[in-house]
């Protein structure tokens, strides 16, 4: 049993005296690239599709947000719903939200998918991870376990994160956003809100986790100080996990996952208050990591994909982010582990919600309210 009744106390030497400004990120500018890659529509009857996963060259599923799950299967989307998705809370931010599959799935059938969950302690919901077997003849999940409960619960519907990801070695990254809860959650180790959490394929907990022996932290915790990450990609040369994260107004952040670090919220930031006020004075602090990159003004972001495929040779080696706020493909270039810069796709498309590459390297984009698209060439 998890306990949570303690509060960490995490302080640090010295904090470099920074006032929050809001300092602005460059200008996002077009990138004409786009206009050689026509969109073409898959489904438009997916409403929220927060998740994608291909199983096969075939068949792809795709979670709705407000608690569907359905099957895209040689490019149509499936009449029938499929059945045996836990109980959820589908309220606000929260439903039925990410989606991946085990490593080795071709041998063992698993997939994982995140959602709001009334597993934690507390009324409310939080957000919580099943694993499960699909049957395709009868449209239904089976064999379904909850492996991951986050904790303690809250009836707000913000802020749960939450995206899904494996690492070379196996392991299972979830992140869970703050819960609306700034102050209580995003530093304190035995909250399961604001953190990547760290488990292995069956939801228990690997031995190398950073706070396995620190008491009263949860040991599925890997780093912490997270507003609201729901962005999360393995980078496909290092293996390295990388995540972004909705700021409030101003300071979204791009971050490569490190074990143990602390990120920040709400003692570092480079935003303000929706209001427009300040929250904090300081954006770096000794002990606190400053991010890969930072969006000021605000993208809104959501979904992110490395592209390796030949396919898109003027993407390669970068990152793609979905930008809620302004209906467009945020391409995010990169020279390595570094961020150099960034432009804008396919403007207006509407509300980038999540990204998945097939497996022979098509690029598939979920839009709020639009549906599936896939990205193919112009002849």
């Amino acid at each position: 049993m998890r306990i949570r009744s303690l509060v960490i106390a995490l302080s640090f030497a010295s904090v470099t005296a920074c006032v929050n400004s809001q300092v602005d990120s460059p200008a996002i500018t077009a990138d004409a690239s786009d206009t050689q890659y026509e969109l073409v529509n898959v489904t438009d009857a997916v409403i929220i599709p927060w998740g994608m996963v291909w199983l096969n060259e075939a068949d792809m599923l795709v979670t709705d947000r407000g608690g569907e799950l359905r099957l895209i299967s040689d490019g149509k989307l499936a009449d029938a719903k499929i059945s045996g998705l836990p109980k959820l809370d589908a309220r606000g931010q929260g439903g039925l939200l990410d989606i991946e599959k085990h490593p080795n799935f071709a041998e063992n059938g698993w997939i994982y998918i995140s959602y709001s969950g009334f597993e934690g302690e507390e009324s409310g919901s939080n957000a919580s991870v099943v694993r499960a077997k699909f049957d395709k003849k009868a449209m239904a999940l089976t064999n379904v376990e909850v492996i991951f409960e986050g904790s303690p619960n809250d009836s707000n519907g913000r802020h749960y994160g939450s995206r899904l990801e494996f690492d070379n070695e196996g392991y299972l990254y979830v992140s869970i956003g703050d819960r609306g809860a700034r102050d209580e959650n995003p530093q304190r180790l035995d909250r399961d809100a604001g953190k990547v959490h760290r488990i292995n394929y069956d939801g228990s907990i690997p031995k190398n986790n950073p706070f396995v022996s620190t008491d009263n932290a949860n040991p599925s915790i890997y780093s912490y100080g997270h507003r609201n990450p729901q962005g999360m990609a393995k980078h496909p040369k290092t293996g390295d996990i990388w995540t972004h994260e909705h700021g409030p107004r101003g300071g979204d952040e791009i971050n490569r996952i490190v074990k143990s670090t602390n990120y920040g919220w709400p003692i570092i930031s480079y935003g303000v208050n929706y209001s427009g006020t300040s929250f904090t004075e300081i954006t770096e602090k000794d002990g606190m990591a400053q991010p890969n990159w930072q969006w000021t003004p605000s993208i809104a972001p959501s979904g992110m994909v490395f592209v390796e495929s030949d396919n898109y040779p003027q993407w390669k080696g970068h990152m793609l982010v979905g930008s809620l706020k302004f209906a467009q493909v945020v391409l995010v270039k990169m020279d390595g582990d570094k961020v150099t810069g960034h432009a804008s796709l396919f403007e207006g498309i509407g509300r980038v919600r999540s990204f998945s590459m097939s497996p022979s390297g098509y690029l598939y984009v979920g839009v709020d309210g639009k549906g599936v698209y896939k990205v193919m060439p112009r002849a």
